[in-house]
């Protein structure tokens, strides 16, 4: 069982930066990778970055060229380094370990101010 703790989310100001982390325990071998979604009021949740167990990522266009997805496989970690932030990114972010079985994290609110 894999077990993911997201944190880092806060309030920012439009044009600001945020990293969120997520931290993996469990069992580790059986992750192939590592995702990031959010999920706006009223919105359905979303896809915005994936990262593999050998450190290929990929975005969804609505982040791309402002968020970087990012492991440390020493600490477990994934990160995701959020820049130009604005008031479309406000959301609960929520960190997803893919591998033999799926495991969400808790989320974490994300708020950017105008």
């Amino acid at each position: 069982q894999v077990q993911v703790v997201e944190s880092g989310g806060g309030l920012v100001q439009a044009g600001g930066s945020l990293r969120l982390s997520c931290a993996a325990s469990g069992l580790i071998f059986t992750i192939n990778a590592m995702g990031w979604y959010r999920q706006a009021p009223g919105k359905q949740r979303e896809l915005i970055a994936t990262i593999t167990r050998g450190g290929f990522a990929n975005y969804a266009d609505s982040v791309k060229g402002r968020f970087t997805i990012s492991r440390d496989n020493a600490k477990n970690t994934v990160y995701l380094q959020m820049n130009s932030l604005n008031s479309e990114d406000t959301a609960v972010y929520y960190c997803k370990a893919m591998g033999s079985r799926d495991q969400w994290g808790q989320g974490t609110q994300v708020t950017v101010s105008s």
